[in-house]
């Protein structure tokens, strides 16, 4: 894989929307966003052509998101590229993406759940990028970032060293919703709920893989498009999923785990790791689904599994880059990133 120069102070920083276009419509939480961002990270903030048209224009126009990506990244200027936000069609995108640009240009590009749909774009194009938080998401949290969410990206994007270990996080997790559309709540600082810990199901001993996933309904869009990957394409890596603030019922859950299952993806990997659900909804029987399949169903009792994970769409999280080998330690009940993540 191809990994991205490192960002540092002063750079410029494009926002995209490859999706829905909620920052469009809602510019105060944009703008919230954009100025949590600068002054955290030093960054200068700049929008790409298109970002900021209304929802319907960006629903519209698919090609005109496209071509955003496509001119952020042949920009020498532009270091890194963030979504705005997810939604659930930038499936729409994929007949104008253009893999030359992106392996010819490889910048650090970073989104979470959609946004899964333009990570195997990089995938397929051979170039690291970044399921992690969004603008209208952790840079634009009510009252602040969250300190778990900054020292992430500080690690991951400011550092051309090996990541390493990823700390449980331990100052409180939010799902709250505070409607984006009323400027006011923004000022309004969302309720954290206590951290119970990761859940390590099974496994024993050390393994290590190279990171492919996402957010699991929109890995169910991929299938059978130009940019999924086959059975064989897992072999050896750790594969990490989330579900969406759609809240999916445990039985398609289960549905779409059988599925991986009879693909043969889960006797190829080495691990599996599962962000914590919107709301932390359905985990007990999200973790039975897995085990059932898995462990019963599968005889793989040896699998390691590691659930209730700070990635997703609950808030703050740690982000995860496409690629990079990592390492599930069943026995001291760590997660590492091992290399660096950024060049």
């Amino acid at each position: 894989m191809i990994k991205p120069r490192k960002l540092n102070q002063g750079d410029k920083v494009a926002t995209i929307s490859l999706s829905w276009g909620g920052a469009g419509d809602m510019p105060h939480r944009y703008e919230a966003g954009k100025k949590q961002m600068q002054e955290e990270f030093g960054v200068e903030v700049v929008e790409t052509r298109h970002s900021m048209k209304s929802a319907d224009w960006i629903y519209k126009n698919p090609k005109a998101r496209a071509e955003d990506l496509m001119e952020a990244l042949q920009d020498d200027s532009i270091k890194a590229i963030i979504s705005n936000i997810g939604g659930e069609e930038s499936i729409r995108t994929l007949p104008f993406i253009d893999f030359d640009i992106i392996k010819n240009h490889p910048k650090i590009f970073m989104g979470f759940s959609d946004t899964t749909v333009t990570h195997f774009c990089f995938y397929k194009a051979g170039v690291t990028s970044f399921y992690g938080t969004s603008t209208l998401v952790g840079f634009a949290e009510n009252n602040g970032m969250h300190a778990y969410q900054v020292d992430d990206i500080k690690r991951t994007f400011f550092s051309n060293e090996p990541v390493g270990e990823i700390l449980p996080n331990t100052q409180g997790w939010t799902s709250e919703f505070l409607d984006w559309g009323v400027p006011e709540h923004q000022g309004i600082t969302r309720k954290l709920e206590s951290c119970t810990g990761w859940r390590f199901l099974q496994g024993q001993g050390q393994v290590q893989g190279e990171l492919l996933g996402g957010c699991i309904e929109v890995l169910e869009f991929l299938r059978d498009t130009s940019v999924w990957v086959s059975p064989s394409e897992w072999e050896g890596k750790i594969m990490f999923i989330e579900t969406s603030e759609v809240k999916m019922p445990p039985r398609n859950f289960l549905w779409i785990v059988r599925n991986y299952a009879a693909a043969g993806i889960f006797k190829k990997i080495k691990g599996l790791i599962v962000g914590r659900p919107y709301g932390d909804m359905y985990w007990k029987e999200y973790d039975e689904a897995l085990l059932k399949v898995i462990k019963e169903e599968e005889g793989l009792a040896e699998l390691p599994i590691i659930t209730g994970m700070d990635f997703g769409h609950a808030c703050p999280t740690f982000t995860l880059p496409y690629g990079i080998k990592a390492e599930m330690d069943m026995d001291e009940r760590k997660f590492s990133i091992l290399e660096n993540a950024v060049v």
